[in-house]
């Protein structure tokens, strides 16, 4: 219980009480149950206020609960992988600007159209929308797990994310990730299909920064979120007509 409290400690902004011992391996390998602790958390609120406002206002203040919750760190990542890896820049000139805490332009454009897409992508979804909100922060979060399994951190020993790449991790470290994959089954054919979207946007997230920094930061896994979660409400709104 600790370490699952701990990796919502982690990747929102709720307050939790006390700060629990830190073990990183520990809290990467609960990123699956605390999505779903959040996803759990926008489901109940959409309900609420699906019930005063139509599907596209829900969607929008659902979306806005879910910076909230996470405190748009997940956001700022996605703002700091754009302006870094836009263009044709160097390695390290990469790094640097992704720890430049100023946003650019290219920032600003990808972050709007990331909360642009979800919002359509969750109003468009009809009448899956608990379980679509329940397990999509849970997928968006296990990819941050694929890609600390398959990629180096980019920054070294000096980074402030060094110690969740210290200890890597193995087959048995993915057992929660069974929990969204069953649920998701429950979404018919288009939960297939987002399991499909899932795989191929992970896997051309990892090579695209493989062949851009040869590792992964901390900026990055937080876009790979932003990113899966945009890419997964479209996934199952996908031949939903009105």
């Amino acid at each position: 219980m600790n370490a699952f409290i701990a990796s919502l400690q982690f990747i929102t902004a709720v307050p939790l009480g006390r700060p629990r011992p830190f073990d990183p391996k520990g809290i990467i390998v609960h990123f699956p149950l605390a999505g779903l602790a959040i996803g759990l958390t926008l489901a109940l609120f959409d309900l609420a206020v699906s019930a005063v406002w139509p599907p596209g206002v829900a969607s929008v203040l659902d979306v806005v609960l879910l910076a909230c919750i996470t405190g748009a760190f997940h956001l700022d990542g996605l703002a700091d992988m754009a302006d870094g890896l836009y263009g044709q820049r160097e390695r390290e000139k990469a790094l640097a600007i992704m720890k430049d805490s100023r946003v650019g332009a290219m920032g600003l454009v990808a972050v709007a159209c990331v909360l642009l897409v979800k919002t359509a992508g969750l109003g468009s979804i009809g009448h899956a929308r608990f379980l679509a909100l329940l397990v999509v922060p849970a997928y968006a979060r296990s990819a941050m797990m694929i890609g600390m399994r398959v990629l180096p951190y980019a920054r070294g020993k000096e980074g402030t994310g060094s110690p969740f790449f210290e200890t890597p991790l193995s087959a048995p470290d993915f057992k929660y990730l069974a929990v969204p994959v069953a649920l998701s089954l429950f979404l018919g054919w288009r939960g297939l299909l987002m399991n499909l979207f899932f795989v191929a946007a992970t896997a051309a997230l990892i090579r695209l920064y493989r062949s851009k920094l040869g590792g992964i930061t901390g900026d990055l896994l937080g876009a790979m979120v932003e990113i899966l979660e945009a890419i997964l409400f479209l996934a199952l709104c996908v031949g939903v007509h009105p």
